[in-house]
C-alpha cells in the first residue's frame, strides 16, 4: 500500500512504502490527540473567466484552458530545450495560519510537451516564500518522466512529494499558484491545462465522530478491481500489488464515470494479466523521485487525461463525505490504521487509498477497497466511528474528487474546501 497518510518527512526523503499484515505503526497504539479546528479552503480555476483573474506570460484561453500562444523564453532541461510560458494565480488569501497546501491540476500533454506546477506564499512571519515545485507532470514517460522535486527545503518549510509543510511560525497566511507549460523548442505543440488549484489547510486530532445525516442506503456501482491481483507485476512501475491501492482506486472510478484507457492504450501489458487498465494507471502516476504511484494530485492528473474534472482535496467529517455520495460522485480516500483498528478492515497498513462508494442504510461506510484477494472481494463495509477518526487524524481528510464535467458537486460550505 502506498505510504502516503503519515510521517511524510520520510516521504520526502524517499522512504520505503508501508506493509500489510504487520504490526501497525507505532501511533497505532497511542491515544489520539484531542480534536483541534479543521481550516481546509480550497480555490481552483477552470474556466477563461476564471484565468483571465491572473497573469498571462506567453499563455492564453482557448476553450477554457491554457496554452502556449507566445513563448516567453527557452528552458534546458535534461539535455533538451524547451519553449515555456506561464499563467500565475491571484493571490489567495487562507483566512488562517495554513500549516500544508497541496496543488492539484488537469492538463494534456501531446508529443514532448509537458507542465510544472509551482506554489509560493506569504507566511505568518510577512514573508513571501520562495516558488517551490509542486511537480513536474506529462501525460505520458516516453520524453519526459512525471517527478515530484526533492531538496526544496528552506526556512519557511518543505515538500514532502506533493504537499507544502511550513515550518513553525511560518504558516501560510495567503498562496498563489503557478503552471509553466513546457515544449520543444521551435515546435508548435502546446500543453493545454484545462485546471490548476490548491487547497490550504490546518487540521489536527481525528475531528469530532459524526452521526449519519444524508446518503443512508445509497452505494454507487463503482467497478470492483484488486490491487493484490497485480503482486510482482512492473517492478519499474513498483512492482504492483500493495504498493498500487492509489492507481487502482482511482481506476475504479475513472471506470465508474465510463471512460478509461483504450485496448490499444495498454496493449503494452502482458496479455496474460488480469485488468491491464490497471497496469496502465500505474504506470502513468508513478513519480520518479518518489518511486512510487501515491502521489495525490498525479492520480487526479491521471483522471483528466480521460476528459474527467479530478483535483485532492480535505473534508472535515463524513457528513461532507455524504454530500458527494448524495450527489453520485464517489471519493478516493487515504488514510492509515493498526490491525483490526477498523471493524471490517482487519490488516494494517501505514498508507493507503480506498473508494468510498457509499453508506450502508445505518450510514456506515461501504468501501470498493482494492487491498483484497480478488475483485470480487473488493467490496466491504467498514465501521464509521474508527473509520471516520483514522481518516481524519492520519490524512486530515484528504480525497481525491473525479467527476465527469456535467456533474455538479454538492453546494460548498461557507469555508469552501471544494
Amino acid at each position: 500500500m502506498e505510504r502516503r497518510a503519515v510521517l511524510r518527512s520520510t516521504l520526502a526523503a524517499g522512504a520505503a512504502i508501508g506493509m500489510t499484515g504487520v504490526a501497525g505503526p507505532a501511533w497505532a497504539a497511542k491515544p489520539p490527540p484531542p480534536p483541534g479546528p479543521r481550516h481546509i479552503a480550497y480555490r481552483g480555476w477552470t474556466s477563461a473567466a476564471d484565468f483571465g483573474t491572473g497573469t498571462h506570460l506567453g499563455t492564453a484561453t482557448s476553450g477554457d484552458a491554457l496554452r502556449i500562444t507566445s513563448p516567453a523564453g527557452q528552458f534546458t532541461y535534461l539535455g533538451s530545450s524547451y519553449d515555456y510560458a506561464s499563467w500565475t494565480s491571484p493571490m489567495v488569501t487562507t483566512g488562517f495560519p495554513a500549516t500544508e497546501a497541496i496543488a492539484s491540476w488537469t492538463a494534456d500533454t501531446p508529443s514532448a510537451t509537458w507542465v510544472q506546477v509551482e506554489l509560493r506564499g506569504v507566511t505568518a512571519a510577512g514573508n513571501t516564500t520562495a516558488w517551490k515545485v509542486m511537480g513536474r507532470w506529462a501525460a505520458d514517460d516516453a520524453v519526459v518522466q512525471r517527478t515530484s522535486v526533492p531538496g526544496q527545503t528552506d526556512a519557511d518549510g518543505g515538500i514532502a512529494i506533493d504537499t507544502w509543510t511550513a515550518a513553525a511560525g511560518r504558516e501560510l497566511t495567503s498562496w498563489q499558484v503557478r503552471a509553466t507549460l513546457y515544449r520543444p523548442a521551435g515546435g508548435s505543440l502546446t500543453p493545454v491545462v484545462r485546471s490548476l488549484g490548491a487547497v490550504a489547510s490546518a487540521v489536527s486530532g481525528a475531528g469530532t465522530a459524526t452521526a449519519p445525516v444524508e446518503a443512508q442506503g445509497i452505494t454507487l456501482n463503482v467497478p470492483q478491481y484488486s490491487q493484490n491481483i497485480h503482486t510482482g507485476q512492473y517492478p519499474q512501475y513498483n512492482g504492483g500489488g500493495e504498493a498500487w491501492c492509489s492507481p487502482t482506486s482511482t481506476s475504479m472510478v475513472v471506470a465508474f464515470w465510463g471512460t478509461g484507457p483504450t485496448p490499444a492504450d495498454y496493449a503494452w501489458v502482458d496479455p496474460t494479466y488480469a485488468d491491464p487498465w490497471v497496469d496502465h494507471a500505474a504506470r502513468h502516476t508513478y513519480d520518479l523521485n518518489y518511486r512510487g504511484t501515491g502521489n495525490w494530485p498525479f492520480n487526479t492528473a491521471y483522471a483528466g487525461r480521460f476528459g474527467l474534472d479530478g483535483f485532492v482535496t480535505r473534508l472535515r467529517s463524513l457528513n461532507e463525505a455524504e454530500k458527494f455520495i448524495a450527489a453520485g460522485i464517489p471519493l478516493v480516500c487515504s488514510l492509515s490504521f493498526g490491525k483490526n483498528e477498523i471493524p471490517g478492515l482487519s490488516y494494517s497498513t501505514n498508507g493507503h487509498l480506498l473508494v468510498l462508494a457509499g453508506f450502508s442504510a445505518t450510514g456506515q461506510p461501504v468501501l470498493n477497497d482494492p487491498a483484497a484477494a480478488t475483485n470480487a472481494a473488493v467490496r466491504k463495509t467498514a465501521g464509521r466511528a474508527a473509520f471516520e477518526a483514522a481518516w481524519l487524524r492520519t490524512s486530515g481528510g484528504l480525497v481525491y474528487v473525479i467527476k465527469q464535467p456535467g456533474v455538479a458537486l454538492p453546494p460548498p460550505p461557507a469555508q469552501a474546501n471544494w
